[in-house]
């Protein structure tokens, strides 16, 4: 039987001269992202809602790579304004972008609405990335071999779409398990549709998607009880792997050499929970074509961003 492909981050190639977005680049999957790719040179730009944290995260980083070239900017995927205003001043300082990540995520919080109206999981995880992916559209065309790495989950397998209640507006018939499960499967829906774009218009960009298995991140901090989460929390590393190899995947759709528009990275381990990133398979709900066009026009119509 052969052995299971083991890609680490010594298998990254130089990023000298390529410009990096992370979306929630300061902590959990986007910290270590951005880590990554700034030990290979690559100049990044690390998007966060609190500016102080932005700026913590890169003095930590700095302390073990001084010579990292980390870029701190606001932005707030609950606020298409703040999409915006945050494309604008990128666009102000680089004419190029090679690899968008959309890292950034929430899961499984109460009920609440961004200031869009949009259900936040959605509006944070999926059409916030969507729209920033769009206003970012021209940047990436002019940038040979553009990446667009959108992040996923496990929890996809059990998303679904009811586009009669998809955003469950008012709270109707809302679970915070399944409005994150939905997020998930849009991330997927949307990676694919987005690939089927790019190769439509003929423009030399990527779309890829990763997910993390099961990693220690802050994510983690919404689920149960504050006292029985410290009490399980011994217990995780049989099940759990570190934020580092929890990006792995991303961090390989990102940047690995061999790696084509529509692949899907994740773990190789035990259903896709740990281990080193390998091509994985998608759910069929994820890969279905008519699903996907529709909600590439319902992301259209919410966000008010076209790709055309």
């Amino acid at each position: 039987m052969p052995q299971k492909e083991k890609w680490t981050k010594a298998d990254m190639p130089s990023l000298e001269g390529k410009i990096i977005i992370v979306t929630g680049g300061n902590s959990g999957l986007g910290y270590e992202s951005v880590k990554a790719f700034a030990e290979k040179g690559a100049h990044v730009i690390m998007t966060c809602r609190n500016l102080h944290k932005g700026e913590q995260a890169r003095k930590h980083i700095l302390h073990h790579c001084n010579n990292a070239k980390i870029d701190v900017m606001l932005l707030n995927l609950m606020s298409l304004k703040s999409i915006r205003d945050f494309v604008i001043a990128f666009k102000a300082k680089y004419n190029r972008l090679d690899v968008l990540l959309n890292n950034a995520g929430i899961m499984k919080v109460p009920y609440r609405e961004t200031e869009d109206g949009i259900e936040s999981q959605q509006g944070t995880n999926h059409l916030g990335h969507y729209a920033l992916t769009g206003l970012l559209l021209d940047t990436l065309k002019v940038t040979p071999g553009a990446r667009v790495v959108n992040v996923s989950s496990l929890a996809h397998k059990f998303g679904d779409m009811d586009f009669e209640n998809l955003l469950y507006k008012g709270g109707i018939g809302y679970s915070d398990m399944k409005a994150y499960g939905r997020s998930k499967l849009e991330n997927l829906l949307f990676t694919f549709e987005l690939q089927r774009f790019f190769e439509r218009n003929n423009y030399q960009i990527s779309a890829l998607a990763a997910h993390p298995g099961v990693s220690g991140t802050n994510l983690f901090n919404h689920i149960g009880n504050k006292a029985v989460l410290k009490i399980l929390r011994p217990l995780f590393k049989f099940f759990v792997q570190s934020p580092l190899m929890g990006a792995l995947p991303q961090i390989r759709a990102s940047v690995d050499m061999n790696a084509k528009g529509g692949d899907y990275f994740g773990p190789d381990g035990r259903r896709e929970m740990k281990g080193h990133p390998v091509k994985v398979n998608a759910s069929e709900l994820a890969q279905n074509t008519e699903v996907a066009a529709k909600l590439w026009r319902f992301s259209e119509e919410i966000t008010g961003v076209k790709f055309e």
